[in-house]
């Protein structure tokens, strides 16, 4: 099957998960999350401060702050995400209208995460800012080669994100900061559900070239956020306070999604390519449960010794 006859013969599931999508999901509102009340005006060319944060009477660290920075920050590059998103599945029929609808919730997130984190002074507003201008300004976010491969990779990234945020609303003491996250974590999980699925479609429909996009994509997987200044930091940090690490990505994205979701190891009917792919996926899922037990281990350790 050509890649083209594959969207084609996907439009159906589009439709049907579409609908069951706006079925599902339910209208919220930035505003009524963002906690106003504890905001106050800058003064011009004020210099921030930890003290200056008002997170409800907790106090968090330079890692939950990295938390915040990265998520609103890739949660910024949203037009970018929308332009590949398009080029790759089309703009018109029910992949446009999947494509538009998904941006228009994508967008209530920025938002969201922004408005708190100026009510709260939570973060320091002119490095955000700056940091925000120097990622939108690069454009850089992961295209994969090609549709199958796209869907893999949303699907894999949306539960990914969703993990990231629920993790960082839970580090930040702060109900109101809780809250955010968490209804922000609702959205991706409902996005990741919609290319979970469609992904199995298409998997029934070729499944050869899905295994090859699925073994491409485990090996090459990257978060969207490289374009961030100083992102290797950040996402250094992010990962030792367990918010989201090795072993959170094989344990909770890559073993229940490709081994029990898509059920890859039992599939059949695959040609030459296709078994040659899942022979290394497989050894490539094998050695990322061995490093992710590794890293649980030392994790274990060092609490044992704080």
């Amino acid at each position: 099957m050509e890649e083209v006859d594959l969207l084609h013969e996907l439009e159906p599931t589009v439709e049907r998960l579409y609908h069951r999508h706006l079925d599902t999901t339910k209208e919220w509102f930035p505003h009524e999350l963002i906690p106003f009340s504890r905001g106050r005006d800058w003064e011009p060319g004020a210099v921030w401060t930890e003290e200056d944060s008002d997170l409800g009477g907790s106090v968090i660290d330079d890692a939950a702050r990295s938390s915040l920075i990265v998520n609103l920050l890739t949660e910024d590059n949203l037009p970018y995400y929308f332009r590949t998103i398009e080029r790759t599945f089309g703009d018109d029929g029910p992949w446009g209208a999947w494509s538009k609808r998904w941006t228009a919730e994508e967008g209530r997130h920025s938002m969201v995460i922004f408005g708190y984190l100026m009510a709260t002074r939570a973060v320091d507003p002119v490095a955000l800012e700056r940091a925000r201008m120097v990622q939108v300004s690069k454009g850089m976010v992961p295209e994969p080669d090609t549709a199958a491969e796209s869907l893999v990779y949303v699907a894999l990234q949306e539960l990914a994100t969703r993990i990231a945020h629920r993790n960082t609303g839970r580090l930040l003491g702060d109900r109101a900061g809780y809250d955010v996250m968490m209804r922000v974590a609702a959205d991706e999980n409902l996005h990741h559900l919609f290319y979970r699925d469609l992904s199995a479609a298409a998997i029934e429909m070729d499944p050869s070239r899905m295994v090859q996009a699925i073994e491409r994509q485990v090996v090459e997987f990257e978060m969207p956020g490289g374009g961030i200044p100083g992102f290797a930091k950040h996402a250094a940090a992010i990962s030792r306070a367990g918010i989201y690490d090795l072993t959170i990505h094989h344990d909770q994205i890559l073993a229940p999604v490709i081994l029990r979701q898509w059920g890859v190891e039992q599939l059949t009917g695959l040609d030459a390519d296709g078994e040659q792919a899942r022979e290394r996926l497989m050894v490539r899922l094998a050695k990322s449960e061995r490093v992710a037990r590794r890293m649980a281990e030392r994790r274990q350790e060092q609490l044992a010794s704080v």
